[in-house]
C-alpha cells in the first residue's frame, strides 16, 4: 500500500472495508487496496464584510452561523459588485454560493427594481440553491423557480413578479429567449447572471451553452441592460480563459480557496480477479466495480456512516442500491430501507421524495449517478465510494468533496472498473492524486452547433452585421449564415438575416444537450404510464427490443423501440439476465485539417464520417457469463465529426515483430486502449469517443487507427488527443504492458462496446505498434531540439 498510513475516522472506515473483503477472493496476495493516503485538514481564512454589504444581510448570514465570509467569497463578491465579470473556481463545499448571493442581494436592497438570473445544469441544484436562499429570510427577494417542473401559473407569477429567477440553460433556450418580449421588464432590469457549476459546460453541451449565453446577452443589450456575469466552478485549469470562451467576455478568476477543508483518507481500490470465471475470449474477469461498491455501501451503512456511492450509469445505480439492500436485509432488515438509488430520468415527484429523504437523514446510503455530483447540498457525509473513475480528475474531486462536511475526517474510495483508465490510475496514483485538474474543452465554432444557434438567434431578433462581428465574432458565423441562406433556412435582407416564419420557433427542435435526437420516453405497456426518459442518441444501445431496463429497483423488458415517435414500450419482468448492446462502425476521411509525416508513421487530424449500427446484444448472467447473442435490425446512424488517426507502414510493423497476420489484432487492441486512456488528457468519457482500426484503409493505404468524437461536428476531444498524442499513447502503452493479464482483458485492451466481440485482439502486438509510433514521435521531438552550442534559427 502506497502513501501514508491513514488515520482518523476515514482510516477506521477503510479498515472496516478491508475486514469485509471475502477470504479467498482472487489470488492477489496483497489484497485489493493499491494506495491510500490521508489528506490533512486545511484551516479557513476569513475576510471582513465589504463596506457596501447592508447590515440586514450580515445579520441574515449571522443567523446561519456565518460570522464573516471566507477570503475567496469576499474577493469574488467585490469583483461582481464593481461590475467585473468573475469566475470563482474553488473546491466542493467552499461556499461559492455566498460569493454571488452577496452582491445580488446587496443590489436588490439598493435598487428595488433590479432582477437577477441564476442558471444551473440540473434542476436539483437550482432547487437546492433556492431553498438555501429562502432560508436566509431576506425580505422582498421574490425568488422563483423556472424549470420544466414549474406549473404554468407559477411560471406566469415568476414572469410578472419574480426578481431572482432560478432556471437552467434548457428553459432559457426553449422558453425565455424565444418569448423574450414577454420578459422585457425582467430583462431590462437584469443586473446579474449567475452561471453555477460552469465546469460542466464542456464538449457539445458546453458549446451550445456558450452560444446560448451570447444569445442572452444580445437580447439584454436590445433591452438596454448589461448584466454582470458571476460564474462558479469546481477547480479547473485556466478558469479565466475557460470562462472567457464560455461567455465571450473577459472574466477575472478567483482561485485561492479560503474555506476550511476536513481531513480525508483517499483509497485506490482494485477488485480482485475471479479465477472461477472467464470473460469474453477466455479473458480473466475482475469482480465488477458496482458489486464491490454495493458491498462497501452496505458495510458503511452498518457502521452508521452516511455514504454516497457514485456509479457510472443509471442502471448501475439501481443495481448497486438493490445489491446493498439485499446484503443489509441479511444483517439488519431495518437498515435495508435506508438505502436507495438516485439518478436522472426519474419523474419530478420521485426526485423530490428522494431529496427530502437525503436532507432529512431518513436515507443513510445512496447509490447515485453524477446527478448528485452537483445537485443537492448534502451535509454530514462520512464516506464517498466512487465506482469507476468518473472521467475527469475535476469530477473525481467534486464527488469526493461530498465527504467530510460535518466531521473532521472522512473516507473516499475509488473502486477501479475493469477498464484501461481505471487500472492505470490505481497503479499510477500520482496521475490522479498528484496531477492538476484538466481544462474544459468546448468549441462554439462547431458548425453543427453554431448553425442551429444562429437560426434560434435570428428567430428571436434579426441578426445584423454587428452581431456577426461582435456577438459571434470568434466563430465562423458569416460562412455558416451563407449556408443557411443557401439552403433556405434563413433569408438575407439589407438589414441582416431573418427567420422567415412568425409562428414557428426553431428552438424547440434544437437539443442543446448534444445528441440532436431529443429524449425517448420509456412507457409501460398496458397502463401507458411513463416511467422516465433516455437520451435519444443512446436509445438504440440501451432500450432496443429485448433490452433489460431497470427503473427504481423494478426490472422491465423492452418490447418495442420507435425512434421516430421517441417511445420505448416496456413490460414488467424478471428475466434473470442483463443485456449489453454491440455495434459496428466504419470511418471515412472527409477532410484532413492537419498532418505530420514522421517517416514510417503519419499522424493526422480532420473531419470524418462515421457510419455505425447497433447489430446485436448479449444476454449476460449476473456474474457476466454470456448466455446468448441476439441479432438486431436497427437503422444505421451517420455521424459527421472530427477524428485523430495514425497510419504505419506495414514493413515497419513487420520489422518490429508484428507480421501481417497479427496486424489487425494489434491495431484493434491499441485502438481500444487508446480510447480508454483519452479521458486522462481530455475532459470526456470513453463513451464520448469512438474508434476504428484496419490493416488497410482506403484513405491512408495502410494499417490505420482512428479515434473520433462521438458528437456531430466534433467536441474537441480528438483535437485535444492530437495535441498531446505522445503523452496519450505513452500512457496507453503503459496501461497495456503493465496489466497482469496474459493475452488481454477489459483492464487493458478489451472494450465493452466493441462490435466485433473483442476479436481479434493482440495485446503484445499492440505494445509493439505503439513502440513504433512513439519512436517516430520521439524522433520528431528530438529533431526539434537544437544541438548543444548551435545557434537558434
Amino acid at each position: 500500500m502506497g502513501g501514508r498510513e491513514p488515520e482518523g475516522r476515514g482510516g477506521v472506515l477503510l479498515r472496516r472495508l478491508l475486514a469485509g473483503v471475502p477470504e479467498g477472493a482472487g489470488d492477489d496476495a496483497i489484497g485489493p487496496l493499491r494506495h491510500a493516503v490521508r489528506l490533512p485538514p486545511r484551516p479557513g481564512r476569513t475576510a471582513a464584510w465589504p463596506g457596501w454589504a447592508p447590515p440586514a444581510l450580515r445579520e441574515a448570514w449571522a443567523r446561519q452561523g456565518v460570522a464573516a465570509p471566507w477570503s475567496h467569497q469576499a474577493e469574488a463578491a467585490e469583483h461582481a459588485w464593481a461590475g467585473r465579470d468573475v469566475v470563482v473556481a474553488t473546491g466542493t463545499a467552499s461556499g461559492k454560493s455566498l460569493a454571488y448571493q452577496l452582491p445580488v442581494l446587496a443590489r436588490f436592497a439598493q435598487d428595488p427594481r433590479a432582477t437577477a438570473l441564476y442558471l444551473s445544469p440540473t434542476k436539483a441544484l437550482a432547487a437546492d440553491q433556492l431553498r438555501a436562499l429562502d432560508a436566509l429570510d431576506v425580505p422582498d427577494v421574490r425568488a422563483a423557480p423556472f424549470d420544466g417542473d414549474t406549473p404554468t401559473d407559477a411560471r406566469d407569477w415568476a414572469r410578472r413578479h419574480g426578481r431572482w429567477l432560478f432556471s437552467n440553460p434548457d428553459m432559457l433556450h426553449r422558453s425565455l429567449l424565444p418569448r423574450h418580449g414577454q420578459w422585457a421588464m425582467f430583462l431590462r432590469r437584469l443586473q446579474f447572471v449567475v452561471v453555477d457549476e460552469c465546469h460542466t459546460y464542456r464538449g457539445v453541451f458546453g458549446s451550445h451553452v456558450a452560444l446560448l449565453l451570447r444569445r442572452l446577452l444580445r437580447i439584454c443589450a436590445r433591452y438596454g441592460s448589461h448584466p454582470t456575469l458571476v460564474l462558479a466552478s469546481a477547480t479547473v485549469a485556466e478558469p479565466a480563459a475557460f470562462a472567457c470562451r464560455l461567455t465571450g467576455r473577459d472574466v477575472v478568476a478567483v482561485t485561492d480557496d479560503g474555506s476550511p477543508a476536513p481531513g480525508r483518507t483517499v483509497a485506490l481500490w482494485e477488485p480482485p480477479l475471479l479465477p472461477e470465471l472467464t470473460g469474453e475470449n477466455g479473458a480473466p474477469v475482475r469482480r465488477p466495480a458496482g458489486t464491490e461498491a454495493a458491498r462497501m455501501l452496505a458495510d458503511l451503512v452498518v457502521e452508521g456512516a452516511r455514504t454516497l456511492a457514485f456509479v457510472r450509469s443509471r442502471r448501475g445505480a439501481e443495481v448497486t442500491a438493490l445489491t446493498a439492500q439485499r446484503l443489509l436485509a441479511d444483517t439488519d432488515p431495518a437498515l435495508a430501507d435506508r438505502v436507495a438509488a438516485y439518478r436522472g430520468g426519474y419523474l419530478p415527484e420521485d426526485r423530490r421524495a428522494l431529496e427530502a429523504g437525503l436532507a432529512g437523514g431518513e436515507l443513510l446510503g445512496v447509490a447515485t449517478t453524477n446527478a448528485l455530483e452537483l445537485g443537492v447540498d448534502i451535509a454530514g457525509l462520512d464516506a464517498v465510494v466512487v465506482a469507476g473513475f468518473p472521467g475527469t480528475r475535476a469530477s473525481f474531486w467534486q464527488q469526493s468533496g461530498r465527504a467530510g462536511r460535518a466531521r473532521d475526517e472522512a473516507l473516499v474510495v475509488l473502486v477501479a472498473r475493469d477498464d484501461p483508465m481505471d487500472t492505470y490510475l490505481v497503479h499510477h496514483p500520482d496521475a490522479l492524486l498528484g496531477a492538476p485538474v484538466e481544462g474544459c474543452v468546448l468549441d462554439p465554432g462547431n458548425p453543427y452547433v453554431l448553425a442551429p444557434q444562429l437560426v434560434c438567434a435570428a428567430a428571436e431578433m434579426p441578426l445584423t452585421e454587428d452581431d456577426v462581428a461582435g456577438v459571434f465574432g470568434a466563430t465562423p458565423a458569416a460562412a455558416v449564415l451563407d449556408e443557411l441562406v443557401a439552403d433556405g433556412t434563413l433569408r438575407r435582407r439589407p438589414t441582416g438575416w431573418y427567420w422567415p416564419s412568425t409562428r414557428e420557433r426553431p428552438a424547440g427542435s434544437v437539443d442543446i444537450r448534444g445528441s440532436g435526437l431529443g429524449q425517448v420516453a420509456v412507457v409501460e405497456a398496458g397502463t401507458g404510464r411513463m416511467l422516465g426518459t433516455v437520451d435519444g442518441a443512446s436509445a438504440p444501445a440501451t432500450v432496443h427490443p429485448g433490452a433489460v431496463h431497470l427503473h427504481r429497483g423494478e426490472t422491465y423488458l423492452v418490447q418495442e423501440l420507435d425512434l421516430e415517435a421517441g417511445v420505448a414500450v416496456v413490460t414488467s419482468a424478471d428475466p434473470g439476465f442483463r443485456t449489453d448492446a454491440r455495434s459496428t462502425a466504419d470511418v471515412e476521411v472527409a477532410r484532413v485539417l492537419a498532418h505530420r509525416d514522421l517517416g514510417a508513421v503519419r499522424v493526422s487530424f480532420g473531419e470524418v464520417t462515421v457510419t455505425s449500427q447497433v447489430v446485436e446484444y448479449l444476454r449476460r448472467a449476473p456474474d457476466g457469463t454470456v448466455l446468448a447473442t441476439v441479432p438486431l435490425d436497427l437503422p444505421e446512424q451517420v455521424l459527421r465529426t472530427r477524428g485523430v488517426w495514425y497510419d504505419v507502414r506495414e514493413e515497419a510493423l513487420v520489422a518490429a515483430g508484428v507480421p501481417p497476420k497479427r496486424i489487425p489484432g494489434a491495431l484493434h487492441a491499441a485502438e481500444h486502449a487508446a480510447i480508454g486512456l483519452l479521458p486522462l488528457f481530455a475532459i470526456c468519457d470513453r463513451w464520448d469517443v469512438g474508434g476504428m482500426s484496419t490493416a488497410l484503409h482506403p484513405h491512408t493505404g495502410g494499417p490505420t487507427v482512428f479515434v473520433h468524437d462521438g458528437h456531430p461536428g466534433g467536441a474537441g476531444f480528438a483535437e485535444r488527443g492530437h495535441a498531446v498524442l505522445g503523452r496519450w499513447l505513452a500512457a496507453t502503452r503503459a496501461a497495456i504492458s503493465e496489466c497482469e493479464c496474459r493475452a488481454g482483458c477489459p483492464s487493458c485492451v478489451q472494450s465493452p462496446k466493441c462490435g466485433n466481440g473483442n476479436a481479434p485482439l493482440d495485446k503484445a502486438g499492440a505494445v509493439r505498434v505503439l513502440d513504433v509510433v512513439l519512436e517516430a514521435l520521439g524522433a520528431e521531438e528530438r529533431a526539434m531540439v537544437p544541438a548543444v552550442g548551435s545557434a537558434p534559427r
